[in-house]
């Protein structure tokens, strides 16, 4: 399979490209990244030879058509994707979120090569805290961000070209990622990196916030799985039953880390942070036989922790930068 993934060079694209190759060596790759702050080239590194690499936008009508007539399959990754910058400037999410997955949309059209497209469980807004529901596929959107805005809309452009010219593509929805080459302006490697740099790591607010975590190499599984016998026109919600709040997840980092409880600073709240995400994957497990590997978080936590202390010529360079950022907003 001849198979081009845009994005591929920011966190989640990138370790799907590691995991293809180290899987499914049958496939070609080929990776499109306009390489904005989020892409960074060196998490491709160790497969850098094993792969063409693009530098180009999926905005660019021309560059895209010419790279999908020559592949089987497009993996769409590529997104403006960190809520807190769509709030400061919400017009890179509208071009790449929107614009981007209509060119991408139009050339898989004309070219009828299959299309899958990665999006969010933040379409769908917030759950309560004492909510026993999760989201699943029939959840209607409701998102609360110029950021999930943007992919709720680049969702249903996904749906009306189904619909409306019968293309071949699947959907599916994901809890949040952890796990290697994380940007460290991300929650869970912002507090790895915190500690490891000798730093205080930051709770936003009272840390009641609810995520429901999956490691990303899970994720990735479910997406082969989803090319592989994924029904075309479904969507499919991607998650491991792994709801911590923010005030859970750093507890374990401090104690992964040998650091005592109370290491920590509590900093201002992240405007418009939603309370609770949860997924409901059954239809993924049931339909497709879909299982994470990674049942434990502890486990998947500590992983992605030595992977951090292992590589910290990846993510020092953008440490210092990003902190600043943070501190300039009071977090």
């Amino acid at each position: 399979m001849r198979m081009l993934v845009t994005g591929g060079a920011g966190f989640i694209g990138a370790n799907f490209v590691h995991q293809t190759l180290r899987e499914h060596p049958e496939h070609s790759v080929t990776v499109l990244d306009a390489l904005t702050y989020a892409g960074n080239e060196a998490s491709l590194a160790p497969v850098r030879g094993d792969i063409e690499f693009v530098h180009g936008s999926v905005a660019d009508a021309d560059l895209v058509d010419r790279l999908v007539a020559r592949h089987d399959v497009v993996v769409h990754f590529a997104a403006e994707s960190h809520n807190d910058n769509s709030l400061r400037d919400p017009s890179p999410f509208l071009q790449t979120n929107l614009i981007g997955t209509f060119t991408i949309l139009e050339a898989v059209r004309r070219h009828g090569v299959r299309l899958h497209h990665i999006s969010t469980d933040e379409v769908y807004g917030e759950l309560e805290l004492d909510d026993p529901a999760k989201f699943t596929d029939q959840t209607p959107y409701n998102p609360s961000s110029p950021y999930s805005a943007t992919k709720a809309g680049s969702d249903l452009l996904v749906r009306a070209w189904v619909r409306s010219f019968d293309i071949h593509a699947t959907l599916s929805n994901c809890s949040n990622n952890y796990g290697p080459y994380q940007h460290v302006e991300k929650f869970i490697p912002r507090q790895i990196t915190n500690v490891l740099a000798g730093l205080r790591p930051k709770l936003y607010g009272a840390g009641e916030n609810v995520r429901d975590w999956i490691h990303v190499d899970d994720h990735n599984a479910a997406v082969h799985l989803i090319l592989e016998k994924g029904r075309a026109g479904e969507t499919y919600l991607i998650g491991a039953d792994g709801e911590k709040n923010n005030r859970e997840v750093l507890a374990l980092i401090l104690e992964l880390t040998g650091r005592p409880a109370d290491a920590f600073d509590s900093v201002t709240d992240r405007a418009g942070h939603d309370l609770r995400y949860a997924i409901d994957a059954t239809k993924l497990r049931d339909e497709l036989g879909w299982a994470p590997r990674y049942t434990d978080f502890r486990d998947g936590l500590a992983a992605t922790i030595d992977w951090y202390r292992e590589n910290e010529a990846w993510w020092r360079p953008l440490k210092g930068q990003i902190e600043a950022q943070y501190a300039a907003a009071g977090q």
